[in-house]
Order: C-alpha cells, then sequence, then structure tokens
C-alpha cells in the first residue's frame, strides 16, 4: 500500500518555489506598507495622493485578476514581459503592501500625541521623532496585524500556480492528475501551509516580544 510520505519529494520542490515566493513578496510587501503608510501621513498632498492611489487600487482587486494582469495583459499593453516569479513576487508583495499600509498609518495615529510633543519640546526634527520615539512604539502595534497579513500572503501564494509558476499547489494538482490519491495529496497540502503560517506566527510573536521589551518598563509608554 502505497504511503503518503513518498508524495515528498516532489512537493519539497514546489515547497522551495513557494518559500521563496512567500520570502520576496513579503519582503516587498513591508518596503510598500511603510512607503504607502508614511505616505498617507505626508504634508505633501501629492504624496498622499499617490499613496491613497495605490492602496485602493490593489486593495480594491482581486489579487487573481492583478496576476492575470501584470501577466498576461501588460506585455500587450507596453510591451513588458515579465516572468512568472517576478510577476507572483511583485503582485503578493504589492497587494499585501496595500493592507499592511493601512496598517502602518494606524499604529502612528495611535501613538499617544503627548510622545510627539515631548519630542518637539526637545527640539527633535520631525524625522528624528518618528525615527526614534513614533515608530519604535507604532512596530508593536504593527506586528500582530502584520503577521496575519503575512499569512494570507502564503496563502496567497497558490494563486501563482494560475500563471505557469510551478509552486507547491500546482505540483499538488500535478500529482493528483498522475497518481489519483487526491486525499493524501491535499492532506500534505493542508500540513505544510499551516506549518509554515505557524512559523511565520512564531516569529512575529517573537519579534512582539523583543520590540516591547523596552516600552513595557521605562521605556516610551
Amino acid at each position: 500500500m502505497p504511503r503518503p510520505f513518498d508524495l515528498l519529494p516532489p512537493l519539497l520542490e514546489g515547497l522551495s518555489v513557494t518559500v521563496q515566493v512567500a520570502a520576496c513578496g513579503a519582503a516587498l510587501a513591508i518596503v510598500c506598507a511603510l512607503l504607502a503608510g508614511l505616505g498617507r501621513l505626508s504634508r505633501d498632498p501629492i504624496v498622499r495622493a499617490y499613496a491613497r492611489v495605490y492602496v485602493e487600487v490593489f486593495r480594491g482587486t482581486s489579487a487573481l485578476v492583478q496576476l492575470f494582469w501584470f501577466y498576461f495583459a501588460l506585455p500587450i499593453l507596453l510591451g513588458v514581459r515579465l516572468d512568472a516569479f517576478t510577476v507572483g513576487v511583485l503582485v503578493l508583495g504589492l497587494n499585501i503592501g496595500a493592507y499592511g499600509a493601512e496598517v502602518v498609518r494606524g499604529a502612528i495615529i495611535d501613538v499617544p500625541r503627548g510622545q510627539i510633543q515631548a519630542a518637539a519640546a526637545l527640539n527633535l526634527t520631525r524625522c528624528q521623532t518618528m525615527r526614534y520615539v513614533v515608530l519604535p512604539q507604532a512596530v508593536v502595534a504593527m506586528l500582530p496585524p502584520m503577521g496575519n497579513l503575512l499569512i494570507e500572503l502564503l496563502k496567497g501564494t497558490a494563486l501563482v500556480s494560475m500563471i505557469t509558476l510551478s509552486d507547491l499547489t500546482r505540483i499538488g494538482l500535478f500529482l493528483r492528475d498522475d497518481t489519483l490519491r487526491t486525499v493524501e495529496i491535499f492532506g500534505l497540502l493542508l500540513a505544510i501551509y499551516f506549518g509554515l503560517s505557524l512559523l511565520i506566527t512564531v516569529a512575529v510573536r517573537g519579534l512582539e516580544r523583543r520590540f516591547s521589551r523596552g516600552l513595557d518598563y521605562g521605556g516610551a509608554r
């Protein structure tokens, strides 16, 4: 009788692609979230407008349609052809980054006004206030929702199978067609995705404890 573990080698090949897409997409998402979140709070109306357009467009449209647009429509429209891996990273990073921008904006707004006034009394510039006073406190508030968004990004990597990228889900579908072992294959996929999500959760909680350490005892709070 075949055992489910004989399906692992090909699935691990797809897992490698999934992890790469998720890691690169997460890095891009964090950068986009910080830039757009700060952009939404900028004093420059043009910067605020660009940041808002980015957030609303990517939050208001389907990630799957965005993948199709970048992979199939962009080459026709602009003559720019990107490989499936690049499109996957770009779309997932921009999509999750748009949601993350609101997390960043909300966390910064929630920093007590008195902290900013105290920084002004100390003659700190706006940039120094943001770096040394606001962001250290805001990061702690950002981490739990950002962790949730990174898990959503991980789950969203399954969409890249729709643009021919041989990720974990696509390899699983190929195996299912070849072996007809549906329950075993999709059971392993569930377990693998759950394991990756659990790793993200543990990592985010560790970061949350580390960043909140200085705020609980004699810190900014």
